[in-house]
Formats: C-alpha cells, structure tokens, sequence
C-alpha cells in the first residue's frame, strides 16, 4: 500500500512526487462545484479519490502488465479557484493548466473540462476528439439560467471550437433532455451512444465504434462518473439509473490503446453521498485504467 494519509501531511495519487510541472504526466484535482444543478460536494473529490488510490499500488494491470508509477508522474495538488465565481474559476483553472505536458484531473463538476480544454487546444493548437463517458449530453446552451454550469460544457467547447465534433462520441447517454439537445448535438456530428446501446452490445463493440470515431488524431477523455450506474456510483451530484456497469466501463477504457489521448478528467465525485467508498474506488481505477493505457509493461 502507497503511505497513508497522515494529519496536515499532503497524499498524491499513486504515490507520485509533488509539485513538479515539469513532468511528462501530472495529476491535479480541481476542486470547483458551484456550477452544479442538484446535489453539490464534488470539491471534496479529488481528496476522496487519492485516498481510494491507495489500491492500486500494489501490481500490475492484470491484462496488460503496465504499472502506471513507472510513468514520470507528478501530482500538482489542487488547482486554486475563485470562489463563487464561475467564469473567473474557469480562467484560474485554464492558467494552471496552462503548458502541462499531459494532465489527469480529477474534479469537481463537469464545468472545469471547459478550462481544460481551453488550455490544451491553446497548447496543441488544434481541436481535439473526444470520448465523453456521462449520463448526460452536456449541449445545454445554459444551465437554469448559468451560462457556464456543468450541463453546459460542450455546448461552449464546441461552439468555442475546442472540439472536432465529428470526432466527438458520447457513451451512457440516458438521462431526459429536450429534443432540441439531441438534434442539435447530433447536427454538429457527434455520436451517441445511449446506454441501452452499451448494454445490447459489448464493451469490444463500443470500443471499436469510439476508435472509428475519433480516428488517429488527438483526443480527450472526460469521464463523468454518473457515466455508471448508481448501484456502482452513488455519490454524485445528478444520479441517473440505468448506467454502465464498472465492469463495461473497464471493458471499453483497456481496449482504447494507441489513440492519441492528450489528457483527461474523472469528474462529478461528490463523496458525501458515498458509500464504503465505492465511487471513490471506482473513479480512482478509471484514473488508473487511464494512466496504464501509457504505461508499458516491463
């Protein structure tokens, strides 16, 4: 097991050095929940998550034998935002991130992979695809009202052309939504995928149906762990039933090797509403999953 957390004494993900930009891969947390529309406390996530890590420093990935500590991986802390302030949040989060070689954040709300992206297609400069796993299409132009809000994230990354949306595909849609969200996402080119799809067909399937989608240019994995159902994900802000298992997310998450992912985030972990600490786990392992999809096995 990594070295547990100790009081006043800082815990890093998978047991990485701290605070080094630098490094070829970073891990941040971005503790910002105030553009939420149910349930809030997904600022405590990124502490919820690093604790569950402290499963997976103890072997290898059972199919591909990578080990993800052997990558040069740092973990930056927490990412400072402003609170109350949405916009001015989204700003800060986009400076820190700002000339990352490659980052994992872990959130908060869904709204911080606006700043993310930002920061990323300024880096790279061009737009990226994207694998967005959710329960949510997240196309809204605004949220009740809030013009940045996590149910309104890739309206603003498409219309800001962060992202190539016909190299954009959504896993585990099924929450309700207007028919305008769905025809206007899908008139951008995006594909979705409803969770009753994922759960007909297998995670091989849908795996290959996102490769063919976001072909080889670069990509961006955002996973909002609503994404799963909440028998395996309770503790978020917006529970919808009828999701993924843990099980297909793995299934999908392994065979996605060799596309050129640029970044990610695991978002929307609110552990207030958690249960023996299995969204923490599972959110941690998806981080992991992620990390070892660039590791190799020795």
């Amino acid at each position: 097991m990594a070295t547990p957390i100790t009081f006043t004494a800082p815990h890093a993900f998978l047991g990485a050095r701290p605070d080094d930009r630098a490094a070829t891969f970073c891990v941040a947390g971005v503790p910002m929940d105030i553009g939420t529309t149910n349930r809030a406390g997904s600022r405590d996530g990124p502490r919820a998550i690093r604790s569950a890590a402290r499963m997976l420093t103890d072997g290898r990935h059972p199919d591909s034998g990578a080990d993800p500590t052997t990558l040069d991986l740092s973990d930056l802390g927490e990412f400072e935002i402003a609170l109350g302030d949405i916009p001015e949040s989204l700003r800060m989060i986009e400076q820190q991130a700002a000339g990352l070689n490659h980052l994992l954040a872990f959130g908060g709300e869904h709204g911080v992979t606006l700043a993310l992206l930002r920061a990323l297609v300024k880096r790279i400069g061009q737009p990226v695809g994207l694998v967005h796993i959710d329960a949510h299409l997240d196309t809204s132009e605004d949220n009740f009202g809030q013009r940045f809000a996590h149910g309104s994230v890739f309206w603003h990354a498409i219309t800001e052309g962060l992202i190539a949306p016909k190299r954009m595909i959504q896993i585990g849609i099924r929450a309700p939504a207007w028919p305008e969200m769905y025809a206007w996402t899908r008139g951008q080119g995006v594909t979705i995928v409803p969770a009753q799809d994922v759960h007909e067909s297998t995670p091989a399937a849908i795996a290959a149906q996102i490769r063919a989608v976001v072909g080889d240019g670069p990509a961006y994995l955002s996973f909002d762990i609503d994404g799963l159902d909440p028998a395996f994900a309770p503790a978020t802000g917006t529970p919808e039933i009828g999701g993924l298992a843990t099980w297909q997310a793995q299934g999908i998450l392994r065979r996605l090797g060799g596309l050129d992912f640029r970044g990610a985030d695991v978002v929307e972990v609110a552990p207030a509403y958690d249960v023996a600490e299995i969204t923490a786990l599972a959110a941690a392992t998806i981080g992991w999953e992620y990390l070892c999809l660039h590791a190799t096995a020795p």
